[in-house]
């Protein structure tokens, strides 16, 4: 039976609870191992163990960020499937990596880490020196303003965004029916939204500054689901954030992440 992921949180079937406004479909995964790199892999004899480890599912839109950050800075990573479907999240060995059993979690080396956008975080910061910035280069002002962007997709963004994607996707998926006037009430709140960053996008390439950064990454995930609906039209009518969209959707290292959907 279908079952959902809300920012990493499985819920049981029916009924159906919206607990977190980021969500996702969890399918069948093969329980093997997944290692990924950005270099010619090594021969069968050769092969290393990567020492980062990502536990969850390419369909959560909290895994998708994290995997955007890891194929961003170019860094090998091994993506270990977690069985939603057999409640392993809620479990041993898992509870051990995340205690509120959510995916997805991080492995590196001795460091355990979970909520995707601290995750994130991490890997821009520790990585810093490899593949793209994903920070703004300059003072302290500037990077101040990239995290107040960065709250404003986890705050403004996200808990409206997400909860139309459950009701134009993921309800259909589960037998439900999309509740019309939900959908409304949250469009006219997200255009809301979307008329700032309009006005934002028009003093700046990007939302933070002139670079591709975190605060642009985190909105990848729903983004990707909701031009799929009749929701695009909300971005497609604002041309600035259009321009927005095109660009960091079609950034190479997404482009990967989309790809792990369909293995």
């Amino acid at each position: 039976m279908m079952r959902t992921i809300l920012q990493g949180r499985l819920l049981p079937p029916p009924p159906i609870k919206l607990r977190h406004s980021s969500l996702l479909f969890s399918p069948s995964h093969s329980h093997h191992n997944l290692k990924f790199t950005t270099k010619s892999s090594p021969s069968p004899s050769r092969i290393t163990m990567a020492s980062i480890k990502v536990h969850g599912v390419p369909m959560s839109t909290a895994t998708m960020r994290v995997l955007a950050a890891l194929y961003e800075k170019e860094l090998e990573f091994e993506l270990l499937p977690v069985d939603m479907r057999a409640g392993a999240h809620k479990q041993e060995p898992f509870l051990s990596l995340n205690p509120f059993g959510q995916i997805p979690a991080l492995q590196d080396g001795d460091l355990t880490l979970f909520e995707s956008r601290a995750i994130t975080e991490y890997i821009a910061d520790e990585y810093s020196e490899k593949g793209e910035k994903l920070t703004c280069p300059g003072c302290k002002k500037v990077k101040a303003i990239t995290k107040v962007w960065l709250n404003v997709e986890g705050q403004q963004f996200d808990p409206i965004a997400s909860k139309i994607a459950f009701e134009r996707i993921f309800k259909g998926m589960f037998g439900m029916t999309m509740d019309p006037a939900a959908v409304q009430e949250l469009e006219g709140k997200l255009v809301k939204v979307l008329d700032i960053y309009e006005a934002r996008l028009s003093k700046s390439e990007f939302l933070a500054c002139d670079c591709f950064t975190l605060a642009d990454l985190h909105h990848l995930p729903v983004i990707h689901y909701l031009m799929g609906t009749d929701s695009k039209t909300l971005f497609e009518s604002r041309p600035k954030v259009s321009e927005w969209v095109k660009k960091i959707t079609a950034r190479p290292a997404w482009a990967k992440v989309v790809d792990l959907q369909k293995q």
